[in-house]
């Protein structure tokens, strides 16, 4: 037996123990489980970001679990089990990708991507945009509406025209900021953060990846501060903002 299956295997029998003969695992229920799989999936977010692979793959297999789980529980109430899980999520890849499985013939990643777009179109997608869940935090979610419709050629054609629309929302903002219309203010400035975010994508740099790396050095750069106001034995709010500031362009020379 190949050894992927014969663990995977195991973990379906640890499941069933577990489910059988654990009062927690018992207890749980599909709406139980939800926050917690949100936060395992944040846990994942954190290790791809931090470049933990050993990390990683721990909260794949807590991710694993999850949605073992979730099988698990839809079998008992004779929905669906991990087979139909799977047998299903192997028939939708064959069905998208007629250039492996089929004759059509796709050169690139973009080509690839737009097929994908019209496939599920043929299925009865209303929408491009149906399937983003409105739950996505709202950075991730203006990226993937953005990419989405840049399949049927809604976008700019040069990165230059997508920095220009960035000065423009930029320039709007001042406008409002001068007023006393927090609404205002407030539409201005998520205008400029989705300009900013369509930026990105055209210079290909994943937004939320670049400003959870940069709170993570933010972070470490402070609790700098923090541990050298320490050990002179200061609280911060003693110190000024330019003795800060020093700290803060050491912080800077010694951290990566």
């Amino acid at each position: 037996m190949d050894g992927r299956l014969k663990s995977f295997e195991g973990l379906l029998g640890i499941m069933d123990d577990l489910r059988e003969k654990c009062p927690w695992d018992k207890k749980q229920t599909m709406e139980s489980l939800r926050n917690l799989t949100i936060e395992e999936t944040y846990e994942l977010a954190d290790a791809i970001a931090a470049g933990d692979l050993v990390g990683v793959k721990e909260e794949l297999g807590d991710l694993m679990l999850h949605i073992v789980f979730y099988a698990k529980l839809a079998s008992e109430q004779g929905a669906f089990d991990v087979r139909d899980v799977i047998e299903e999520q192997c028939e939708k890849l064959i069905a998208r990708h007629p250039h492996v499985y089929g004759d059509l013939k796709l050169e690139s990643a973009d080509e690839v991507k737009q097929n994908w777009e019209r496939l599920k179109k043929h299925e009865g997608k209303r929408s491009l945009l149906t399937g983003i869940p409105d739950s996505l935090p709202a950075m991730v979610k203006a990226l993937r509406m953005q990419d989405k419709t840049a399949q049927v050629g809604f976008q700019w054609d040069t990165t230059s025209e997508v920095i220009d629309k960035v000065n423009e929302e930029v320039a709007e903002l001042q406008e409002a900021a001068t007023s006393a219309d927090h609404e205002r203010m407030e539409q201005e400035f998520g205008d400029l953060l989705f300009a900013l975010i369509n930026y990105a994508r055209y210079i290909n740099v994943d937004p939320e990846l670049a400003l959870a790396r940069c709170n993570q050095k933010f972070k470490q750069r402070f609790q700098y501060i923090e541990e050298k106001a320490g050990e002179q034995g200061r609280a911060l709010e003693e110190m000024t903002l330019s003795e800060m500031d020093a700290l803060w362009d050491e912080a800077k020379s010694l951290l990566t």
